[in-house]
Formats: structure tokens, C-alpha cells, sequence
């Protein structure tokens, strides 16, 4: 499996290490669902998606919407589970990250978000 890193550019701050990418049907219906509380350094890349589910989640993340060059569309901060979000339209993916990462690095509307294949695989 491959993982990225992802990083805000603006604020100079990792968003995480060890984030999985979904960008197929199953993987992107799934999410997380049955998968242990996210660490911090872990998180999910849905592409493309324009809106999520938290049916079946045990545990709130946070969530940022990004449009087609990484600028942070919408956020939700520790979206609780069997809650939904809306529809971003313009949004072609969304980061999945444990609760709290969001205002822990600052991150806001507009900030662009990079990633590249992280360096090692192993978790």
C-alpha cells in the first residue's frame, strides 16, 4: 500500500505521515469504517469525493475539503459519528484526519495542502 505525506504550506505544518489514499469504489465507500481510532501522523485521502458519511464510525475526525490544486475548501473539525457533511462542490478530495489535528496545525480555509509519497511504508 502506498502512503503520503501531506503537509500545509501556508502554515509550515505536517498534517500527517502515514495517510492512505482511497481512490477507488470500495475504498472510498469504506473510509474508515472498522479501522482502529486514527494515531496522530495517520489519516485517509478519499479522491474524488465532494462529501462524507460517518455511518458506522466509533470515533469523530476531522475533515478538510480540497479543491483540484489542494486549497482547503471546507473543514469540519471532529465531525461525530452517523453524521454527514455537505456537498462541496469544486471539492475533488477529502482528508481524513484523527480530531483535533486541524486546529492543532492551524489549518484554515483557503490553505494550500501538498503531498508526496511518504518515504517509508511501514507503520
Amino acid at each position: 500500500m502506498t502512503y503520503f505525506e501531506m503537509r500545509n504550506e501556508d502554515r509550515g505544518e505536517s498534517l500527517g505521515t502515514h495517510i492512505r489514499l482511497a481512490d477507488r469504489w470500495w475504498p472510498r465507500l469504506r473510509g474508515l469504517i472498522g479501522h482502529a481510532k486514527l494515531q496522530s501522523g495517520e489519516g485517509l485521502l478519499i479522491r474524488p469525493c465532494q462529501g462524507v458519511h460517518m455511518q458506522w464510525m466509533k470515533y469523530p475526525l476531522d475533515i478538510a475539503f480540497l479543491d483540484p490544486d489542494g486549497r482547503v475548501l471546507a473543514i469540519y473539525h471532529a465531525l461525530q459519528p452517523w453524521r454527514f457533511s455537505k456537498t462541496h462542490r469544486g471539492a475533488t478530495a477529502a482528508l481524513e484526519l484523527p480530531a483535533g489535528t486541524l486546529e492543532a496545525t492551524g489549518t484554515m480555509l483557503g490553505d494550500l495542502v501538498s503531498w508526496q509519497e511518504a518515504e517509508s511504508a511501514a507503520a
